[in-house]
């Protein structure tokens, strides 16, 4: 009798562990399978076929707008700098609130499936956006991006409550690669579609560049349906992370960042060069179309080539920041920012551009990675999940400054050179306050090991 309940113990513990592995298993792809479908919309509509099918939307004399009662033109680029902007602006005064209502009463997923939605909506919705509707392309780019943005920070704080400690880079990176991968593809479907529109049977590469945009937006949806199967408020690890809630408990995980003084110098400086390296992302197809002229087809080929040599520039960084230490390969990054804004205001020919890509493609990858588990290493084990959900919300309050300040230029100016030689900025700001981390104490102070200050 007792070898039988035994039996049946151990039988019903190993099913359980099973069910447990394979749960796991499930909401590690469900989740990684995400960063695949909404890269879809990073690569095709934020950096590489929207922004230059806008520029064609826009009479060649900029567009006739009526502000304040007052008449005038804008620049393609300055338009495009200013929806970018906005967009930015919408999810970050709203994230604090919706991490109440996610928090709170445990809508953390439906806000995500809801934000998805309302960003592949507006994706597939852009195919309606003819000749001569930049006005309509901006609006729907705005409602799109606010969906990929704001559903990215509900996404993103279920990265702890899916993995231990230990496990967090891992499956970070994971995603990483899924994204790199999904987006890329996406990327080549669309390049195809456009450099091969009479053999799709479509009229011109304008009607082929619409139906991109709503196969964005399908692919977007379809492949998310596994993260909102898999992926829930009820994780099996432990609960999901904790957003900041309103305008008070964000500036409160802000006050308790002053007990960790080289985090916040860290974040701070995060914050800017992050931004640039944003900025510089979904303003250089606009840049190529504007100033160098550059076909839509040789831009789309660059930014191919931008997506599959990003994951190795990744692996090159990391071996970089093994050898000579995470703030030293990040260091290095942004002085190479700073040569490619310099670069890109001097540049005349399309063959420089693709110099310039391959240059970013070596950098973006590795920047961004190492840049996470810099911040990863200082902070404290038992406010990760907090400071990393102020940690994407804060990028996002970041994340409205480097366009902004990109369209101002490109407006007053009439030239996107200027703009983006003033992103440099972003990076110098960056390095400077880069060099007063002491990574060592940092790390010591996350670790227990030196009183707080």
């Amino acid at each position: 009798m007792d070898q039988r309940y035994l039996r049946r113990r151990r039988q019903y513990q190993g099913d359980r562990t099973a069910a447990q592995v394979t749960s796991k298993k499930q909401a590690w792809f469900g989740w990684c399978l995400y960063d695949w479908a909404n890269s879809a919309f990073a690569t095709v509509i934020l950096a590489a076929v929207l922004p230059v099918y806008f520029v064609s939307l826009v009479p060649e004399g900029g567009a006739p707008l009526s502000l304040f009662g007052q008449s005038r033109t804008m620049p393609a680029s300055a338009l495009w700098g200013y929806a970018v902007s906005l967009s930015m602006v919408l999810v970050a005064v709203t994230a604090p609130w919706l991490g109440v209502l996610a928090d709170r009463q445990g809508r953390r997923r439906q806000l995500l499936i809801f934000f998805a939605l309302l960003g592949a909506t507006a994706t597939t919705l852009l195919a309606l956006a003819g000749p001569g509707r930049y006005l309509l392309a901006a609006a729907l780019f705005i409602v799109a991006n606010v969906g990929f943005a704001a559903g990215n920070i509900f996404y993103n704080a279920f990265l702890p409550a899916l993995a231990e400690s230990h496990e967090i880079d891992r499956l970070s990176a994971r995603g990483f690669a899924f994204g790199y991968i999904g987006g890329g593809l996406m990327l080549l479907i669309a390049f195809a579609m456009i450099q091969g529109y009479e053999f799709f049977g479509f009229p011109d590469r304008g009607a082929a560049t619409r139906a991109g945009f709503l196969l964005t937006g399908l692919w977007w949806v379809v492949f998310a349906i596994p993260t909102f199967r898999h992926v829930r408020d009820s994780a099996f690890l432990h609960p999901p992370a904790p957003l900041p809630t309103g305008f008070r408990g964000y500036l409160r995980t802000f006050g308790e960042l002053r007990h960790y003084p080289d985090l916040l110098r860290f974040l701070v400086a995060y914050l800017f060069y992050n931004d640039g390296i944003q900025t510089i992302i979904v303003v250089s197809a606009i840049f190529a179309r504007e100033e160098l002229g550059l076909s839509q087809v040789s831009i789309l080929g660059c930014f191919l080539m931008i997506q599959f040599v990003a994951m190795p520039g990744s692996l090159l960084f990391g071996r970089l920041a093994e050898k000579q230490g995470a703030k030293g390969a990040v260091m290095l990054s942004l002085i190479l920012f700073i040569a490619v804004s310099a670069y890109a205001f001097t540049m005349q020919h399309d063959w420089e551009f693709w110099i310039l890509g391959l240059v970013v493609a070596l950098i973006l990858g590795g920047s961004q990675a190492i840049s996470r588990s810099l911040f990863a290493s200082l902070v404290p084990v038992t406010k990760t999940a907090e400071f990393f959900s102020f940690y994407a919300i804060s990028g996002k309050f970041a994340s409205i400054f480097g366009p902004l300040l990109f369209a101002l230029i490109a407006d007053l100016t009439g030239s996107s050179r200027h703009a983006i030689l003033a992103l440099a900025g972003f990076f110098l700001i960056g390095i400077i306050l880069l060099t007063g981390v002491d990574m060592r104490r940092g790390k010591a102070v996350a670790c227990g090991q030196v009183a707080e200050s």
